[in-house]
């Protein structure tokens, strides 16, 4: 009778033994993620003279929004700025767009030539043309300093794709069915039933192509020239080879009070970059959370 009262005060101990182990790891896990972010925004407002006498780690020396006014006076920021959501809504919306219409017509079993797309498709996702063939590529579709070289290369990504696909393939097939019985064509039944059902998976793929493209450097650094194209990533690049080239022009070396104080300012304008992504995933989390989800129970 006593063997039953001891299993139990062994199973609660080692829960609380699990949860407490659990709960430290996520703690020091979250530290490890906070903490250079805080220290990020706690550099970006110190004074030029006190990021000089250096222990700037967990509270800010010389408190001041100087940093943060220099890069709201420059006003190629707010054009950049421009760019940058513009091409991070567009393409998001468009990408997400193409990769259901596609998806949907490869996901119906009847369609002609089904097998060779997807082979085709899945022929994408391991091998490419490389560097050099795509920048002619973009020459001969006369997308250089084009804002659209940001939005059509990005179109599709079979590995989306796929993701919609199975999506698309747990929508009942008498949802379909009773839409055509009352006269649905299949455009109809695409952005009536389908795209509606699926904004766990809509919502997840729009997340990360937004952030992509929030994030895309490489695009602007090997495709565009035109400073007025320039988006936000492409302006920070600027701004840091600026202020190096700057901290370097004095004699005998590089100038520490020069330097802290542009690197005060390569900081903030990576505080502004990064708000707009971190006020976005809240407001899409709860599909996001589903969309990652999606086909991991079957019942």
């Amino acid at each position: 009778m006593e063997a039953a009262p001891r299993k139990a005060s062994a199973k609660v101990k080692d829960g609380r033994v699990f949860n407490a182990i659990n709960v430290t790891l996520l703690v020091i896990f979250t530290l490890i993620i906070i903490v250079p972010i805080w220290n990020v925004l706690v550099m970006s407002v110190s004074s030029g003279p006190g990021m000089a006498e250096g222990g700037v780690a967990l509270w800010p020396k010389g408190f001041t929004l100087q940093n943060y006014q220099k890069v709201f006076a420059d006003e190629s920021i707010w054009r950049a700025f421009f760019i940058s959501v513009s091409k991070t809504v567009l393409g998001a919306g468009t990408h997400v767009i193409f990769c259901a219409m596609v998806a949907y017509g490869l996901s119906k079993r009847n369609l002609v030539g089904r097998g060779f797309y997807t082979k085709f498709g899945v022929f994408t996702m391991y091998f490419g043309g490389g560097m050099i063939p795509m920048y002619l590529l973009i020459k001969s579709l006369g997308l250089l300093n084009n804002f659209w070289v940001y939005i059509i290369p990005g179109l599709l990504s079979y590995y989306d794709v796929i993701i919609l696909m199975n999506f698309f393939r747990d929508v009942p097939a008498s949802l379909e069915e009773s839409a055509k019985i009352d006269g649905a064509n299949d455009w109809t039944v695409f952005t009536r039933i389908f795209l509606p059902l699926s904004k766990p998976a809509l919502a997840t793929i729009t997340l990360f192509s937004g952030v992509s493209q929030w994030n895309d450097f490489m695009t602007a650094k090997m495709y565009i020239s035109d400073k007025n194209l320039y988006p936000l990533q492409m302006k920070i690049y600027e701004i840091i080879v600026e202020s190096q080239t700057k901290a370097l022009d004095f004699q005998g070396g590089v100038d520490l009070l020069v330097q802290t104080s542009s690197k005060g300012v390569q900081l903030a304008t990576i505080v502004i970059t990064t708000v707009p992504i971190l006020m976005i995933y809240p407001l899409l989390q709860k599909y996001f959370i589903s969309g990652m989800m999606a086909g991991a129970v079957k019942e």
